[in-house]
């Protein structure tokens, strides 16, 4: 896990759920053969280019994300969170998205829409402020160039008033 503290434009916390520890070898014809860790260092930096903290976390364990997520509370900016198949039936993480009050965008690598009909519907899509999937390992970096455009408008408006 890697997390730098500096004087920062905001703080992103990107968190992985079941078996996307595997990727690169999972399922490549679905996931593609990039795994986590080439994601997180793409993802650590572009942050680190637009003067952005990222943390990484990932966890096959349900009770390990969400206790991750109410960690981040008062501590983190926005959470990008590929909730793997939690996504389609975690009431606990809702749950923990909508408690917490983070702005969370829901990324898939695959289109979900376009897989079986289970993966269609997400619990997390409510409470999230968006979701992107489909693009393959670009979901995670559509995300994170979402959130700093939303961190440097927060940052101009703060300068302007002051």
């Amino acid at each position: 896990m890697a997390v730098h503290h500096l004087k920062t434009l905001g703080h992103v916390l990107v968190l992985n759920g079941p078996n996307l520890n595997l990727l690169g070898t999972r399922e490549p014809e679905i996931y593609g053969h990039t795994t986590l860790a080439d994601i997180n260092a793409w993802l650590e930096k572009r942050a680190n280019e637009a003067d952005v903290a990222i943390e990484f976390y990932q966890s096959n364990h349900e009770g390990a994300l969400v206790d991750k997520i109410q960690e981040a509370r008062g501590n983190v900016d926005y959470i990008i969170f590929n909730a793997g198949a939690y996504t389609h039936y975690s009431i606990a993480l809702r749950d923990a998205i909508a408690g917490v009050e983070i702005p969370t965008i829901e990324v898939h690598l695959s289109n979900i829409h376009k897989r079986e009909e289970f993966r269609h519907t997400s619990v997390l899509a409510p409470v999230c402020l968006g979701q992107i999937s489909g693009l393959g390992a670009f979901s995670y970096m559509a995300a994170l160039e979402a959130v700093i455009d939303r961190l440097a408008k927060k940052a101009e408006a703060v300068a302007t008033q002051a």
